[in-house]
């Protein structure tokens, strides 16, 4: 025992941030390339058994169908095979947006019309809406139509101030 020289073992690996980061990077590359947007990408599962997640929405506004799901998992799938990102025993969940949410003034816009339930804590807590208008510097407000028994009342919330917003069914 003595006499030896001390050994060290080093691992090469990643921090999980930058593996994240470098995933996310690659999916949205590869939907690019086919066409289609990332909407929202969730990593979880185990070390050795990684679930990826990744809701796609198609650019020209129509519904996402099973076929595109399919065309986007088989891109995905060829790009991960053999890559350094994810562990080769990995799980790909493609599927369509559902309740798709809104993070910018583009995703704000482009359903101008629509419904959006609104978390916001800054003005009331929820609320829930039909989308009328993208306002100020930048797309820095948004102007919800919301029911209010017999009346409609129409509020403006700055972006910076919702905390979360989903499109929202409403009949």
């Amino acid at each position: 025992m003595w006499g030896r020289l001390p050994t060290f073992f080093c691992s090469e690996r990643l921090p999980r941030l930058h593996v994240k980061d470098a995933l996310e990077a690659v999916v949205v590359a590869e939907l690019d390339s086919i066409g289609y947007d990332l909407i929202e990408l969730r990593h979880g599962g185990t070390r050795h058994r990684p679930l990826i997640e990744a809701r796609i929405d198609r650019r020209d506004g129509t519904a996402v169908t099973v076929d595109d799901c399919a065309r986007a998992s088989r891109a995905l799938e060829a790009r991960l095979d053999g890559s350094e990102l994810v562990s080769p025993a990995y799980v790909l969940q493609v599927s369509s947006p559902g309740e798709r949410p809104l993070r910018n003034p583009g995703d704000w816009r482009r359903f101008v019309g629509q419904w959006a339930n609104v978390l916001t804590p800054a003005h009331g807590g929820r609320i829930e809406g039909r989308i009328i208008a993208v306002e100020g510097e930048e797309g820095s407000e948004v102007a919800v139509l919301e029911p209010d028994g017999k009346t409609k009342v129409q509020r403006r919330i700055p972006l910076a101030d919702v905390k979360e917003a989903r499109l929202a069914f409403h009949v």
